[in-house]
């Protein structure tokens, strides 16, 4: 037995002889647990370990009042999106019944302690960091889950109050769109309850402003579900002046447009206020699949909003946006370019180290054998008209006629700085495994487009020369971005300070206005995430 086991054991004995008017039996009974708790915890994880040292040794689970609010709190982990099944507290509940009923031996009552114990800390886990590794359901992940520890005095507190909600809250991340998706799982939940929304039926033409229809009607009580419309008196349907016309309901008038509008800013959809094929789609997706999208990802919110620097950029792939929070509190928000769904952009957590001015760009492997050497067999001119030179591994000038492009062999492809530089003018950097970084871009029509997973796998940032400027800025680096590109010189400007970048995927996330954004899962991610977040927990989990 180790010096703290003991010492912890000696806690309980003196905590006992301080309240004699505790019945003796049950004193008694909780000393022999607690002796029993010290010899079996060295062989058990450190959490747990961890968890009775807060305790001082003290056994959490003798009362029945502890055990049967332990097993109804557990119920509210489905507000988490977890499956609350996976605790097994049935399973439990019984052991517990026949504990109560025959006594138990003392072996008994130390292995239901020790596994409530055990089901308490992962819940906590699951709550704080998630269920799922990421790494099993994304290869390419590169973000470490990193978390502070667990409260473990402050949830002890709570347990002996019986108040587990409040231990649960402990463990969660407090960020507001953490709390954000809470709350819109629990608002399609209750959706569901009351039945979903209507199918608009498949039509082979879009339905359009002005238009008179009767698929309007249940257009309208689609929008009036979740909440795009709001009530008033021309939701009431009205009666008809003629037979041969139609109620005034099936007018798709200004009201229902702009409610269509924003059901589409809320879908990542060109807000055009059409009914067409996209929007008609998304307006059809069940209630159920949108709860699910919101389940996995409050999973990616466990992962990821843990602990943020004052000053960080966070780019979201998913959505297409990248937020800088600067140290003074403003947020400077832009659009982006991502990359193309087999060309992905990765989930990974870095840190911008420095800046490149009037880059020139090295075409990496797959671009230049898929994109550009078909286009230089058929157009050897075009790597003119790109400013591209041809040059050998060890970075000898080529001359691009006297490549054979259908056997080229060992040569490189790089794009001098100019207007046309894939690349742009800045290019903002960070280490990573993938070679992504942020840049500029001649390309600047494709930030028109609704949804852009245009680009290779790096980022595109509209408005980057101005990113990088306040980078600069917050960091404390002497420099001028728009001199360093009137020069013309190609130089790297290393932050006197780095910034912490985080690229991650959300297919669900608040939008500016606080309403919930869903977006297409152009990555196909969310369908292996939830098949992980629903799988059964190994038994002993």
């Amino acid at each position: 037995m180790t010096f703290g086991i003991r010492l912890m054991t000696f806690s309980l004995a003196l905590l006992l002889l301080l309240h004699p008017a505790l019945p003796t039996q049950a004193n008694n009974r909780n000393s022999s647990i607690a002796e029993a708790l010290a010899d079996r915890l060295p062989a058990e994880q450190a959490d747990l370990q961890d968890f009775y040292a807060a305790r001082q040794g003290r056994p959490a689970w003798q009362q029945p009042e502890a055990v049967t609010g332990f097993f109804a709190a557990l119920s509210t982990v489905e507000n988490d999106g977890l499956n609350a099944a996976d605790y097994r507290s049935a399973d439990l509940m019984s052991t517990h019944r026949q504990l109560q009923a025959a006594a138990g031996t003392l072996e008994d009552r130390v292995r239901f302690e020790l596994r409530l114990s055990r089901v308490l800390m992962t819940v906590l886990h699951h709550l704080q960091r998630g269920k799922v590794d990421p790494q099993s359901v994304d290869p390419t992940w590169e973000m470490p889950v990193t978390i502070a520890p667990l409260n473990l005095p402050a949830i002890s507190q709570a347990v002996d109050a019986q108040r587990f909600e409040q231990a649960f809250a402990m463990a969660r991340p407090e960020a507001a769109p953490y709390q954000r998706l809470r709350a819109g799982l629990a608002q399609y939940r209750q959706l569901e309850r009351q039945g979903g929304w209507p199918r608009l039926p498949e039509r082979q033409h879009s339905l359009r402003p002005g238009d008179v229809h009767k698929d309007v009607a249940l257009l309208r009580k689609r929008m009036l579900i979740t909440g795009e419309l709001a009530i008033t008196d021309a939701d009431e349907p009205a009666s008809q002046t003629a037979a041969s016309s139609p109620p005034e309901t099936y007018e798709y008038d200004e009201h229902l447009v702009d409610a269509v509008r924003r059901f589409q800013q809320h879908h990542l959809l060109e807000e055009d206020g059409i009914v067409g094929r996209q929007t008609r789609a998304a307006m059809n997706v069940p209630v159920t699949e949108r709860i699910n999208q919101i389940r996995v990802n409050l999973e990616r919110a466990r992962w990821t909003l843990h602990g943020e620097a004052e000053d960080f950029v966070l780019v979201d792939i998913a959505g297409y946006r990248i937020s800088y929070f600067r140290p003074n509190g403003e947020i400077w928000r832009s659009r982006i370019v991502v990359g193309q769904p087999y060309r992905r952009t990765p989930s990974l957590r870095s840190m911008i180290t420095h800046l490149t001015i009037n880059p020139a760009w090295t075409v990496p492997p797959t671009i230049y054998s898929e994109d550009m050497l078909p286009r230089i067999r058929r157009d050897i001119s075009y790597l003119e008209r790109q400013n591209i030179s041809v040059l050998s591994f060890s970075g000898q000038w080529l001359d691009p006629y006297s490549v054979d492009w259908w056997n080229p062999g060992g040569i490189m492809l790089r794009q001098d700085p100019g207007p046309t530089n894939a690349l742009g003018q800045v290019v903002l950097r960070f280490p990573n495994n993938h070679s992504v970084y942020l840049h500029d871009t001649p390309s600047q029509g494709l930030f028109s487009r609704q949804q852009r997973a245009f680009s290779s796998g790096c980022i595109r940032v509209q408005g980057v020369l101005d990113l990088a400027q306040m980078l600069l800025e917050d960091t404390g680096t002497p420099a001028h971005v728009d001199s360093l590109i009137a020069a013309g010189e190609t130089r790297n400007i290393h932050l006197k300070r780095p910034v912490p970048v985080i690229l991650h995927y959300w297919t669900v996330h608040p939008g500016v206005d606080g309403e919930l954004v869903f977006r297409p899962d152009v990555y196909q991610h969310d369908a292996s995430l939830l098949k992980a977040l629903d799988r059964p927990l190994a038994p002993g989990k």
